[in-house]
């Protein structure tokens, strides 16, 4: 996930959690009263600030060696902060659900999810590459067109 902070100046600030250290992951799981990594995953597709901030804050954490998550504010929240997928995420995502599709031999299953995956993908030009990556081009022809 990319998570991305804009300040008040106009600034720009973007972490991904694919940088993120194993001890900071762990950090953050604590910080957060003892949630599962799978679990902060899901609260930051569903944008949860205490998950977004606990991200933001271990990342800082990095050159404020002392800063306390307890303290550790984002001013603006809703207006400035919000977490997206990275194209490895959407092509999990979409992997998973071709397997499925496939077995029951249909593409609904991946055009449903599509309005989901390009509203929470970083990048909405991953999701047209992850489909035809799959072999499901013709998905993105028509997600296009629909919208």
């Amino acid at each position: 996930m990319i998570i991305t902070y804009t300040h008040a100046d106009g600034t720009v600030e973007q972490v991904s959690t694919e940088e993120l250290s194993a001890i900071e992951s762990a950090d953050i799981e604590e910080v957060m009263g003892g949630t599962l990594w799978r679990e902060v995953e899901d609260r930051l597709r569903a944008q949860d600030p205490t998950a977004m901030r606990a991200v933001l804050w271990a990342v800082r954490k990095r050159a404020e060696t002392g800063l306390k998550f307890s303290t550790f504010d984002v001013p603006g929240w809703r207006r400035r902060l919000t977490a997206r997928l990275e194209r490895s995420e959407i092509d999990d995502v979409l992997t998973n659900i071709l397997a499925e599709a496939l077995a029951a031999n249909e593409d609904a299953a991946i055009d449903s999810m599509l309005p989901h995956l390009r509203k929470l993908a970083h990048d909405r030009a991953d999701i047209d590459a992850a489909l035809d990556s799959l072999g499901k081009g013709h998905l993105a022809a028509s997600a296009d067109s629909a919208a």
